[in-house]
């Protein structure tokens, strides 16, 4: 996870980013729910309104942080369901 949506999904359920590192059964609640309200968070931002064509093209290409969390947040609800640690880069 050394990608920078890596780092980035990593920082926001609160640990260091690198390249091993592990979210404990106790912790997978707090997790997801930082998670979704980061997904949240940045769904209320505005995008920018250009009329530049290309700037239109440029936004269809960006992948939100919904689509980047949401495989992440899956892993952890069924980690949480199983009642499982989730460890990376071991």
């Amino acid at each position: 996870m050394l990608e920078p949506q890596g780092r980035q999904i990593v920082t926001l359920i609160g640990k260091t980013p690198g390249t091993s590192g592990i979210v404990t059964a106790a912790q997978i609640p707090a997790a997801i729910a930082a998670l979704e309200a980061a997904v949240i968070a940045d769904e209320a931002q505005p995008e920018a309104q250009e009329n530049d064509e290309s700037a239109a093209e440029e936004r269809h290409d960006v992948v939100r942080l919904r689509q980047r969390a949401a495989p992440f947040i899956e892993m952890l609800k069924r980690s949480a369901a199983a009642d499982v640690d989730v460890v990376w880069g071991v």
